[in-house]
């Protein structure tokens, strides 16, 4: 399967959490078509991007964007060659010095979202659940922000903004769900 059908299977099988998640699929899929090269940062404005919702025992792991400056979740760019799910545990490994991990039974795609980011470029990111292998304090390396921590549930999606709370909604959903099976 190419990059492009992956995502198109991760798409057709996850119904959206609401209106902005239900839009931004239908621009992601757009964009698939339009784009030559969708994930490489340097050939459009419009690129994929990956992020990583990280839950532990201490809740759920955010970040205040360098450029930004506002709470959300560890993620960026595709490497050359690299399928989202895995830029998305690189990024969380590479921004908070957190060790994560994909659910065993393999990678879990919670959310969708398109959004404006820094430099005027446009990502259509796609987020995925990860666990913490441990309830350890973040280490990010000095060239990240230095600002990351846990939060709860209800403290996280306090704080998130709108293209945040849906994938927190899903991605405590998920693991209510599966705490459940346990």
């Amino acid at each position: 399967m190419t990059p492009r059908e992956q995502i198109d299977a991760l798409l057709d099988g996850h119904p959206p959490v609401d209106e902005r998640e239900a839009m931004s699929i239908t621009r992601i899929r757009r964009e698939l078509v339009r784009l030559d090269t969708p994930f490489d940062q340097r050939a459009d404005l419009v690129h994929v991007t990956a992020s990583a919702i990280v839950v532990g025992p201490r809740g759920v792991l955010l970040l205040v964007h360098r450029k930004l400056g506002f709470w959300m979740q560890p993620g960026g760019h595709l490497e050359p060659g690299e399928d989202p799910a895995a830029a998305a545990a690189r990024e969380a490994n590479e921004e908070t010095g957190i060790v994560v991990a994909h659910p065993a039974s393999g990678p879990c795609f919670v959310h969708a979202d398109v959004h404006e980011a820094a430099e005027s470029h446009v990502h259509l990111d796609l987020r995925f659940l990860l666990h913490a292998a441990a309830a350890d304090d973040p280490r990010p390396p000095p060239e990240e922000s230095q600002q990351v921590r846990w939060f709860g549930w209800d403290d996280a999606a306090s704080m998130a903004d709108d293209s945040l709370r849906g994938a927190l909604q899903t991605a405590r959903a998920v693991v209510t769900s599966t705490a459940a099976d346990a």
